[in-house]
């Protein structure tokens, strides 16, 4: 058979069946086009009713935050009026303070110190009807005098010492909801009504000055009443026949109604199966026509597409024939567009297999970079431990030695002294490359910060050389170790004046950056970004492949410690951030430090206040430290203090002993100890078991916080003077 042929027998098969189904299609479109508008309706209702819970919540949870305020605990009524009064401004709301009497302590709307009046009729309803403890949420109420807006409240119980001992009310005008509904965006000629517990109408999407405080039908209510949702015909307020589906709120027990007129309702499903029919009709009769013509144009054109398909198939060009039928000409031309594809698919492919190596070896070289810095802080991390323990040797010996030897050999020892200091310096830049320097994080004021460092960073530059800062308005908080980052930006400051000996300028930037996709040196997020542009000699790249590297420098034997890049950079990434090197010979060089912003608020300034006086040196002490070095003149010097000193190689050694009886006024542990217990371990076991004992935890290698509460953390290598004052404050706690 003739493809024509086959062609209008298809056309036949489809169209006569087609005449048969469409008037069971007008039914059932007219049946789903109900169901649709009924399962929208109460969607729309069963959403807004939870938006409704959600407001609902909202302010309780306003109500929450105020009853934690200090002002109120504290029972200072004038300064929490102040913090209600400003919370009420910013959201439009009527803070309302009462005593369980019912009388009003006070009233946002009022000034403070006022004559107040009582809660309203049917919170003291309310009340006595259910107790003190629930959260009132209550029916629409008009305002005293009867003329002006409705307003609802929200009333959460005050507690002191697990007692309702007042009740705070977030009183709001109905028209605050009217915002509610216009979020909603319902479909045109849809109405959205709030309706509270009692069945007066508290907002309304269209005409609420008219209804709002109105009671619904009394038909609609009873079915609001008898049932939780649900179906109810009849006529809106405004006197329009439509369907309306109801769901109440689950937590304000208010409910939220979705109407739409009958005449949208019923309307357009009518149209439509009109316009259905008539369509159907008119294809039944031009596809009998066109089936006819197309079956005689298109038998020529497939015989073309076969023959371009084989030469396709021999990799031969492909020339577009034109057949007047789209379909066909469509297939032709992308038969003509593959044959071209593939002759080019070879130099494509090859190209994006280059492309693909190039960035996995750039991917690969930063892995590694990130591979040896990480080593290389580990490994200094680990020398800065040992050096620390010879530091502190170093530390309470020459003290010792100070306090006994005659005038001749001050000189000597102090001499003796400043070389230990600056040891000191370099195994804490060590520990800042390592990344294991215990970190005391403050939230900053970042614009703040950099401006109060100003001074310190001319400071080091000579007069020749000009620092100029371009901060950004606005910039974010950082969470930091204030020390950390000014000797981080000291430090690139040292080394951008190291590279102008003839002078030039330097610039400290900053900018907020948000980080979209992840890097390999830095997660996405929002970074404070610091940047320190200088006009100095720059650096060549076998010098930067090299800069972060510790101990590395170009520098005079003298004059660098080649610490200075690679403690920022230790900063940086003990932060969660990373730095970025940027230099040229002969064209500066820009370093830029990524600070992870701060989530946490901005920290109140405290009251100045007066530590108390320490009382003279005396008391036992258990001294804990593995290194025998150290322990060994560490409890020589203390005891010339004029403690009792007893000593343990370990924190299993000490605990044993506590626990065995031995009672001790102070407890000083190392945090790094050979056995089962660490200091931190040892220093919570006491805690716990002999409250009685003060603890201080000495640390200059852990990769764990010593921040512990009621614990006094020393950092190694402490002075004598250091020690004394922490043992007689845990002496004296």
């Amino acid at each position: 058979m003739r493809i024509r042929s086959r062609l209008l027998l298809l056309v036949l098969a489809v169209l006569i069946p087609a005449v048969l189904g469409a008037a069971i299609a007008a039914a059932y479109i007219y049946d789903e086009e109900q169901q649709f508008h009924h399962t929208s309706m109460r969607e729309a209702a069963r959403a807004m009713a939870l938006a409704l819970d959600r407001e609902m919540a909202r302010r309780e949870a306003v109500l929450r935050t105020l009853t934690a305020s200090f002002s109120l605990r504290a029972g200072d009524l004038e300064r929490f009026h102040d913090v209600a009064r400003r919370v009420a401004q910013d959201s439009g709301y009527t803070i309302i303070l009462s005593d369980l009497q019912g009388r009003q302590l006070l009233h946002t709307g009022k000034p403070y110190g006022a004559p107040l009046g009582t809660m309203l009729p049917m919170e003291r309803e309310f009340r006595a009807r259910f107790g003190n403890e629930p959260t009132l949420i209550s029916d629409v109420y008009g305002p005293p005098t009867g003329q002006g807006p409705y307003y609802f409240a929200v009333e959460l119980p005050v507690r002191r010492d697990g007692q309702v001992a007042q009740f705070l009310t977030l009183s709001s005008s109905t028209a605050q909801l009217q915002a509610l509904l216009t979020q909603q965006h319902l479909p045109a000629r849809w109405h959205a009504t709030i309706v509270d517990s009692a069945g007066v109408l508290a907002a309304r999407s269209e005409d609420a000055d008219k209804f709002v405080g109105k009671p619904v039908r009394p038909e609609l209510l009873r079915k609001i009443r008898a049932n939780e949702e649900g179906f109810h015909e009849g006529s809106t307020l405004a006197s329009v026949a439509a369907t309306a589906f109801f769901s109440r709120a689950p937590r304000s027990h208010w409910t939220f109604l979705v109407s739409v007129p009958d005449s949208m309702l019923h309307g357009p499903a009518r149209r439509a199966i009109a316009l259905l029919s008539a369509i159907t009709l008119l294809l039944l009769g031009l596809g009998l026509v066109t089936a006819i013509m197309v079956a005689r144009r298109i038998a020529r054109p497939i015989e073309s597409l076969r023959e371009a398909a084989e030469r396709l198939g021999r990799n031969e060009p492909v020339a577009a024939q034109a057949s007047g039928t789209l379909e066909l000409d469509a297939v032709q031309e992308a038969l003509v567009q593959a044959s071209e594809r593939l002759r080019g698919s070879q130099a494509e492919l090859e190209r994006r297999v280059r492309d693909a190596l190039a960035g996995y070896e750039e991917s690969q070289r930063a892995l590694l970079q990130a591979q040896k810095l990480e080593a290389l802080g580990r490994l200094t991390g680990g020398i800065a431990h040992d050096f620390n323990n010879v530091l502190q040797t170093l530390t309470s010996g020459l003290q010792t030695l100070k306090r006994q030897a005659p005038e001749a050999q001050q000189a000597l020892l102090g001499r003796c002294q400043r070389a230990v200091a600056r040891g000191t310096e370099l195994a804490r830049q060590l520990m800042a490359f390592g990344r294991v320097q215990e970190v005391r994080r403050e939230t900053l004021d970042t614009t703040a910060r950099l401006s109060d460092m100003r001074a310190l960073l001319n400071g080091a530059l000579p007069t020749h050389t000009q620092l100029d800062y371009d901060l950004v308005p606005g910039l974010w908080p950082v969470a930091v170790d204030p020390a950390q980052l000014e000797l981080a930006l000291l430090n690139l400051v040292i080394n951008a004046r190291d590279a102008m000996p003839a002078g030039g300028s330097v610039v400290l930037r900053g900018s907020n950056e948000t980080v979209a996709a992840p890097r390999p040196d830095l997660a996405a997020g929002d970074y404070v970004v610091l940047t320190l542009s200088d006009t100095g000699e720059g650096m060549k790249p076998e010098v930067m492949a090299h800069a972060l590297d510790p101990f590395y420098t170009t520098k005079e034997v003298g004059r660098g410690s080649g610490m200075g890049l690679p403690q920022a950079y230790g900063f940086a990434r003990q932060n969660g951030g990373t730095l970025a090197l940027e230099s040229e010979p002969g064209q500066g060089t820009t370093v830029r430090l990524y600070l992870p912003r701060a989530r946490q608020p901005l920290p109140l300034r405290p009251a100045a206040h007066t530590l108390p006086g320490l009382p003279p040196c005396k008391g036992r002490v258990l001294l804990v430290e593995d290194d025998e070095l150290v322990r060994e003149t560490v409890s020589t010097a203390l005891a010339a203090a004029g403690f009792d000193i007893e000593t343990a190689s370990s924190a299993d050694e000490a605990l044993h002993r506590l626990d065995g009886g031995e009672r001790f006024d102070a407890v000083l542990t190392d945090v790094v100890m050979p056995g089962v217990l660490s200091g931190l371990d040892l220093a919570q076991h006491v805690l716990q078991r002999h409250p009685g004992t003060g603890v201080v935890v000495a640390s200059g290698y852990s990769e764990h916080s010593t921040q512990l509460a009621g614990v006094h953390a020393l950092p190694k290598p402490y002075d004598l003077q250091q020690a004394v004052d922490a043992l007689n404050a845990a002496v004296a706690g």
